[in-house]
C-alpha cells in the first residue's frame, strides 16, 4: 500500500508540474566553442510570425524586448528557413476570413488587395525571463546568492565574476489549432567579447533598437548566443510538414 501511495504521489506531482507550464527543456550556453549558426539551406520555408516579446524581469525594459525581437526576426529570415509574417498582417487576414455576411467582411471586401496577404502557420512567443548585463558567477549562481539565478544557471559557472546573462523562454505554436509544438528556455552567459561569434554570424547587422548601450560588452555576446540558439531551437522544433512554401 505504501509503495502504491508513493507512486500515486510521484505521478500527481508530475501532473501538477506539467499543468503549470514547466518548460520541457533548457539550452544553456556559456562557452562559445560550440555556438554555430545553422548550416546553409535552400529548401522550402515555413511561414511564421513572431509576437511581441514579453519582458518579465525588472532589469529589462520594453525597448530591450523590442530590440531582441528585431534580432530574432532578422536571424530567422537570414537562416533562409522561414517566411516571416508580421502580426499586423496576420490580423488583416483573419478579418478577410470572417463570414461573408459579417460587418467586418463587408468592410474588408472593399480592400481586395489585403486578401492576398500571407497567413502564418506558426507563431513564436518569447518571454525575456532574465536580463543581467553584470550577473556574477560563483557556485551560488547569478548574484552570488541563493536567488533566482542559482536554480537557473546551476553549474554553468564556478569561479568567474561579472558575467552578462540572458534567458529567453520560447514557445512555438500552430496558429490555427493553438497546439504547442515546443517550448524551451535558452540561456546565454559571457564574460568577454572575444571569439568567432563576434566576427561571424549575426555580426553582419548590429544590435536591435534599444540594445545599443550593450555594444562591445559581454552582454552583446550573451545576446547573440541566445539568438543563435533560439533560431536553432525554433527550426528544430517545427515538424517537416510546415516547410512547404
Amino acid at each position: 500500500m505504501k509503495i502504491r501511495f508513493l507512486v500515486l504521489v510521484v505521478f500527481g506531482l508530475a501532473f501538477i508540474q506539467t499543468g503549470c507550464g514547466i518548460l520541457k527543456s533548457v539550452t544553456k550556453v556559456e562557452s562559445t566553442a560550440g555556438v554555430q549558426a545553422l548550416p546553409p539551406y535552400s529548401g522550402p520555408k515555413a511561414r511564421i510570425a513572431v509576437a511581441d516579446f514579453e519582458v518579465i524581469t525588472a532589469k529589462a525594459s520594453g525597448k530591450v524586448g523590442s530590440g531582441l525581437r528585431e534580432m530574432l526576426i532578422n536571424s530567422l529570415v537570414d537562416s533562409n528557413r522561414f517566411s516571416v509574417v508580421e502580426l499586423a498582417a496576420q490580423e488583416v487576414v483573419k478579418k478577410t476570413q470572417e463570414p461573408a455576411n459579417s460587418e467586418g467582411a463587408e468592410k474588408e471586401a472593399k480592400k481586395p488587395e489585403k486578401s492576398k496577404m500571407r497567413k502564418a502557420d506558426l507563431v513564436v512567443n518569447v518571454k525575456v525571463a532574465e536580463f543581467d548585463p553584470k550577473a556574477s558567477g560563483g557556485r551560488a549562481g547569478v548574484g552570488g546568492g541563493g536567488g533566482v539565478g542559482s536554480g537557473v544557471l546551476g553549474g554553468l559557472s564556478d569561479d568567474a565574476l561579472n558575467k552578462a546573462y540572458l534567458s529567453l523562454d520560447i514557445r512555438v505554436a500552430d496558429v490555427s489549432t493553438s497546439e504547442i509544438l515546443g517550448e524551451n528556455r535558452v540561456e546565454g552567459q559571457a564574460s568577454d567579447i572575444s571569439g568567432a561569434i563576434m566576427t561571424g554570424f549575426l555580426q553582419s547587422y548590429g544590435l536591435g533598437n534599444g540594445l545599443s548601450a550593450y555594444a562591445n560588452t559581454p552582454m552583446e555576446k550573451a545576446i547573440r548566443i541566445c539568438i543563435i540558439e533560439a533560431v536553432k531551437y525554433i527550426a528544430g522544433s517545427i515538424p517537416a510538414s510546415y516547410y512547404k512554401y
